[in-house]
């Protein structure tokens, strides 16, 4: 509200006498500025109480803000932030809460606020002439001194919002004051009111005196213009930044001012009399604000050039037209002026100020007088950028805000921009792909700016339908810019879809679409802009359909290359998005039918070209399931192709190269197919039409690499078949996965379900069956043999008549328990099949058969590795699948209750194949030897039995290719079954297994014939052990055949213990011998006692029997292997220990090698005294026994030496020898009476030696003998 000093200052001067003379005097002052520029006393200052001066007016400013730099907003101190602009157009007043009081200080003195401009105009345009000036010096006198930029900042700061107060107070005076044109027939004017009629006329004057005082921007000089690259950091700015951000004020103030004039003045045409008086030439408001506009833009769009000239086409629409943010905000203000005036005064509007002059630009001529500057390299890009910039600060509205809704948002410029797009698709321009992807990317963020234009769509349209081929790729860009003609569908289906939904104007995806897609990939998102229009009735696809359609032919089809096929399938795809599926997708089987087919002999479509083609039909085919529509006559026809394809790929005619080129489209095809599956929510749209006879004949044609990728199609296509019938059998109520939101009806989804089941069946099934016994199957075929299982579980009835009536079970057979499978498959199908319990649960005798595959997989894992023991990657995998294996066995109920009836915990057996089996074996033995009940004892057997199976077959092929490694661990297997499952092999079911695992192991034929292969008997002598004691026990405990069982075993330790004998005795050798190591324990057991026995039978009878007088070979080494076994075992029993005594006895007798002799007498000596320990009541019977069968058996021949051993056995023990001597008396008279040569002095001198040994017994002997 104004003060109420105002109200009567007009009457006031009315009626005023002295007002005349003070008025004169006013004037005269004016008339000469240049002697004083000093304004008189205002009449009324010294009566006001209501001086003040106003608030800051809105200017521009880019200064830093907090928040301001993130959202690049308009300053929130300029014309839009403070509402000037809000109040201009409404015809408010500018400053409703400025100037209210009687008077106002301007340039630093008072002035009467409603008579000021009237009374003085020229004079304060003086005023404001001279702060300009000022502030002028000011920038060509500053210097880069920092000591004097805060002074600087201030003085500039202070005359530059000076001359802004100034031009608000103009526009509030017109606003507020300035009252409207008087008719002429109303009487005589006061004076005041005079000079107030003359104000618009001098007004237009002085405003156009200030235009031509500041003159255009791009006259400004470069330190001035330099203003606008200023980093706004700070709060201190040199006076060129003043001066610039002053000029701006001033050029935005012009125009607003007689913009406010023509209002005031009704739209009168106000002239600029005295300039007219003097020049002869026209000015009015009207011609001054439309050359002051055109200067205007023409230096806006000059300043915007120059911010071109650096812009990289890959970042045209992140970089803004505008140098700062005071440039943006004067544009946004002229938009809304001129677009309010056009709609008020019916001028132009914003783009028919604007147009014209980018036209000029683009033909190289001037509009009018206006000039734009002509360093432009790329005018055409140029305009298409700035067009695009500005048509985006249409977005903003009065209060700086962005409208959300188009209608309230700048009217479109369509017309030229369809101009523009004619100068881009015109082949004279010659405009290459990098120049039209800018053009095509600022026509989309135009697009969706605007409405969607159906000229422009249609230019866009006629050139890609010309150069469909070409690539529309960049070098320069790399390839992120470059379209892929190998995309799967679902990623052409992606690719569409993003083009159908564009990112939102002015996000990173839109700015960045330059670096990401074609100019081609751009077109398709104005397309589906154009298509996807609201509320239209279909008519934008019915006015574009017939340009497409009438594009393609079969000629045309058959000229396009790979990438033009790409073009084609991107666009059709885009169309079956966004207008009729059926109707596009019909229109493409129509054309790729009149392609020609391939026969083999080069001719007709290019296999890379047929792939693409069903990489797109199979994307439509997506849309089909996507939307939950029928693809039965669409899958049927591309079936049939690829049936077609897939059987001259059978041919044994066809040449390699033309099967390596065909694979290309036949892989698409199951990637495809693959994801049309995966997509397809139920199953239930004729998906199995997909899955034709063309697989049966694909598969037994396919490479290892290619077949790979046909049985990891099939395992998907399994896994999804089941996943799809799952969750349909569960529920179908629920909520269904398919985009279109369809259920289909329990009865056809079960009926679609089989038909998909019964087609995976048909043509993959057999393949895979003749397949599994391949000596190097492809890991996939184990993955989807089980799928097939796992299905045949789920769906029992799809598997085919030969599988019935227990198809589980037949497929476990085929794949999982054939003892002819290769160990890879029989591992990788198990570890699918063990971890379903259902499956297991499924067949009653599977954990058995199961362990006994697990068992055959363990034992054949070294089949794959050649005789020198390198490994490969299929050994790599088979140990990497045993382990998952093992671990999956271990958790079978029927092996965790073994395992716990043993005492063992099942988690604490490791997982490893070779310690698993040996626990395994251990386990069930000791469960064996547990059972007390004769049923439950033979039951066990027979799962015993189970479990090993055929085990011999097993290891058959290490025995024929020699394996080392496999040797080794056949030979230790098979001799852990020996030792641990002794009493249970020796049973009359398993003993067979007993006989044969000797005959074909330890005692074969050819053993007998030759020397076994040194493989053989490197894996023999460390597995021999084990047999041994296995064999020992089961001699002793089996009723029937223990005979022949304890004939076996000593044939076994007599054949190695030769063959590992030395020639001569060596520490290593002999304490590392196999049946030493056998028959070696820490503490005594009847089983150890019973082997030891048996090798000391051995030694006894094969070792040591001399042949005539010759000793046996080899006889160190036996007698040496001979007392390390007295040494290791703690025997005490005499029977066992006087078994080799009589052989030792002989060998010390007659062989005088000092190491024998030392050998012999050691071992006698041990076991003479462990004979004397165990009988300390009297002499040792068995020792007795053996001295006389001794000394019965080499009387007569060896009396001497054996005088002399007994001599050295009476050292050991005396009592037994002197039990000897009456036998020993009574022999030596009988051989001197036989011989008739009387008494023999030698033989009785020896023989009073050894009776000199014996104490008293033998002192009495020999004084019977002196005395005969």
């Amino acid at each position: 509200m104004r003060c109420s000093c105002h109200s009567g200052a007009r009457e006031k001067l009315k009626t005023d006498e002295r007002k005349p003379q003070w008025r004169s005097t006013l004037i005269e002052m004016e008339d000469d500025v240049s002697q004083s520029l000093t304004p008189p006393v205002s009449p009324f200052a010294g009566d006001s109480h209501c001086a003040s001066t106003p608030d800051q007016p809105p200017c521009f400013s880019c200064a830093l803000e907090p928040g301001r730099g993130e959202t690049n907003a308009l300053s929130s101190e300029g014309y839009v932030g403070r509402g000037a602009l809000k109040r201009v157009l409404l015809k408010l007043d500018p400053a409703p809460g400025d100037f209210e009081t009687d008077t106002v200080d301007i340039f630093g003195f008072s002035w009467v606020t409603e008579t000021a401009l009237v009374e003085s105009t020229k004079l304060l345009f003086g005023l404001f002439r001279q702060k300009i000036l000022r502030l002028e010096s000011l920038v060509q006198s500053s210097s880069h001194d920092f000591g004097q930029a805060s002074g600087l900042h201030y003085e500039s700061e202070d005359l530059r919002q000076q001359c802004v107060l100034f031009l608000q107070y103009v526009k509030v005076f017109l606003s507020r004051f300035l009252e409207s044109p008087r008719a002429f027939d109303e009487g005589p004017l006061h004076p005041y009111e005079e000079l107030e009629a003359q104000l618009p006329s001098l007004l237009v004057e002085e405003l156009f005196g200030i235009t031509l005082l500041i003159g255009r921007l791009k006259d400004l000089p470069a330190n001035v213009q330099s203003a606008f690259t200023i980093q706004h950091q700070g709060k201190l700015f040199p006076p060129s930044w003043h001066l610039l951000h002053l000029h701006l004020d001033i050029h935005w103030g012009v125009l607003e001012t007689l913009h406010l004039l023509g209002q005031r003045t009704m739209g009168q045409v106000v002239y600029a009399h005295q300039f007219v008086n003097l020049t002869g030439e026209n000015l009015t408001n009207f011609s001054l604000f439309e050359e002051h506009l055109s200067g205007l833009l023409c230096d806006l769009i000059g300043l915007a050039m120059n911010k071109y000239s650096k812009v990289r086409p890959t970042e045209a629409l992140s970089s803004h037209h505008y140098h700062c943010l005071c440039t943006k905000e004067l544009w946004v203000l002229l938009i809304h002026l001129l677009e309010h005036r056009s709609k008020t005064t019916h001028t132009p509007s914003f783009w028919g100020y604007v147009t014209p002059l980018l036209q000029g630009l683009l033909k190289g001529g001037a509009v009018g007088e206006q000039r734009l500057p002509s360093t432009c390299k790329d005018p055409l890009g140029f305009t298409w950028w700035l067009v695009t910039h500005l048509a985006q600060l249409g977005q903003y509205n009065r209060n700086g805000s962005l409208h959300t809704e188009k209608q309230l948002r700048l009217e479109h410029n369509w017309s030229f921009a369809c101009e523009l797009l004619k100068c881009t698709c015109d082949p004279k321009g010659s405009v290459q792909e990098e120049q039209v992807r800018m053009h095509v990317h600022c026509c989309l963020s135009l697009t969706m700016l605007w409405e969607p234009n159906t000229s422009a769509v249609a230019t866009l349209w006629e050139y890609y339908s010309k150069n469909l081929n070409a690539t529309f790729s960049m070098p320069w860009l790399g390839v992120s810019g470059l379209g892929s003609v190998s995309r799967s569908p679902l990623s052409l289906l992606e690719l569409s879809q993003a083009c159908c939904s564009p990112a939102p104007l002015g996000s990173t995806a839109h700015t960045q679409l330059y670096r990401s897609c074609t100019s081609f990939c751009i077109f398709l998102r104005v397309l589906a802009l154009h298509l996807s229009q609201e509320n239209t009735g279909g008519a934008p696809w019915r006015q574009i359909k017939g340009r497409i359609y009438s594009k393609f032919h079969q000629r045309r089809m058959a000229e396009l290359s790979e990438c033009g096929l790409m073009n084609f399938l991107l666009l059709f795809l885009v169309l079956a998005r966004c207008a009729e599926l059926e109707d596009v997708a019909g229109r493409v089987n129509d054309l790729v039918a009149q392609m020609p087919a391939g026969d083999g002999a080069g001719t007709g479509t290019p296999p890379a070209h047929r792939a693409l083609l069903w990489r797109g039909q199979l994307a439509l085919l997506l849309l089909y399931v996507g939307r939950g529509l029928d693809a039965g006559a669409h899958a049927e026809r591309l079936a049939a192709s690829f049936a077609q394809v897939a059987r001259e790929f059978y041919l044994k005619t066809t040449e390699p190269s033309r099967k390596l080129a065909l694979w290309q489209p036949l892989g698409a095809y199951l990637e495809g197919v693959a994801e049309v599956l995966e997509t397809s929510g139920h199953l239930c749209l004729a998906e199995e039409r997909l899955l034709n006879e063309g697989f049966a004949l694909l598969l037994p044609a396919c490479r290892q690499s290619e077949l790979a990728s046909a049985l990891g199609f099939l395992q998907n296509a399994l896994a999804q078949l089941r996943r799809v019938h799952q969750r349909c059998s569960q529920s179908l109520s629920v909520a269904p996965s398919s985009s279109s939101g369809w259920s289909p009806p329990a009865s056809l989804a079960k009926e679609r379900h089989l038909a998909v089941a019964s087609a995976l069946w048909s043509h993959f099934f057999p393949f895979l069956r003749s397949l599994r016994l391949s000596q190097t199957p492809p890991p996939q075929l184990a993955d989807a043999a089980a799928g097939f299982t796992v299905l045949a579980l789920d769906m029992p009835g799809s598997a085919p008549q030969d599988l019935q009536p227990h198809p589980v079970q037949s497929i476990m057979q085929c794949f999982g328990w054939d003892e002819m499978l290769h160990p890879l498959l029989v591992s990788r199908y198990l570890n699918h099949l063990l971890q379903n319990s259902e499956v297991v649960a499924s067949v009653s005798s599977a954990q058995g058969v199961c362990v006994r595959a697990w068992l055959r997989c363990v034992l054949q894992q070294y089949l794959h590795k050649s005789t020198d023991g390198t490994d490969s990657r299929t050994g790599r995998t088979l140990d990497e699948q045993l382990c998952e294996l093992t671990r999956l066995v271990l958790r079978l109920p029927e092996v965790e209750s073994v395992l716990q009836r043993a005492g063992l915990q099942p988690s604490a057996v490791k997982t490893e194949p070779k310690p698993a089996l040996a626990v395994f074996i251990k386990a069930v033995g000791r469960v064996y030897s547990g059972l007390q009940q004769l049923s439950e004892r033979s039951s066990m057997v027979t799962q015993a039995l189970d479990y090993v199976g055929d085990v011999l077959k097993y290891i058959k092929p290490y025995q024929l290719n020699k394996n080392q490694e496999g040797l080794q661990l056949a030979y230790w297997a098979i001799g852990c079954l020996v030792k641990h499952w002794s009493p249970l092999l020796a049973t009359s079911k398993a003993q067979q297994l007993l006989f044969r695992i000797i005959d074909c192991l330890l005692l074969p034929h050819s053993l007998f014939q030759q020397d076994p292969p040194t493989q053989v008997l490197s894996a023999l002598k460390e597995s021999l052990p084990l047999y041994l004691q296995g064999l020992s026990v089961a001699a002793g405990v089996s009723p029937s055949q223990g005979a022949y069982l304890k004939q076996q075993l000593r044939s076994v330790i007599s054949q190695y213990l030769g063959r590992f004998l030395p020639a001569t005795p060596t520490a290593g050798t002999i304490a590392n011998h196999p049946v030493l190591l056998a028959a070696c324990e820490a503490t005594p057991t009847p089983r150890g006692a019973g082997l030891r026995r048996n090798i000391l039978q051995v030694i006894s009878d094969s070792f040591l029997q001399f042949k005539g007088h010759a000793p046996p070979p080899r006889l160190a080494s036996v007698l040496s292997f001979l007392l390390e076994l007295l040494r290791r075992n703690a025997d005490t029993d005499p029977a066992l220990l006087s078994l080799a005594l009589p052989a030792v006895l002989r060998c010390l007798m007659l062989v005088n090698e000092p190491q024998v002799r030392r050998l012999s007498a050691e071992a006698v000596q041990l076991m003479v005294e462990r004979c004397v320990s165990s009988c300390p009541e009297g002499p040792c019977e068995q020792t007795v026994s053996i001295l006389r069968t001794f000394v019965e058996e080499n009387e007569g021949v060896y009396d001497q030496q054996m005088y002399s051993v007994l001599e050295t056995v009476s050292i050991l023990d005396r009592g037994s020898v002197e039990t000897l001597i009456p036998v020993l008396s009574l022999n030596l008279r009988n051989l001197e009476q036989k011989r008739g040569q009387g008494r023999n002095n030698s033989l009785r001198n020896a023989y009073k030696r050894l009776l000199s040994q014996l104490g008293e017994s033998g002192q009495a002997e020999m004084v019977s003998l002196d005395a005969e």
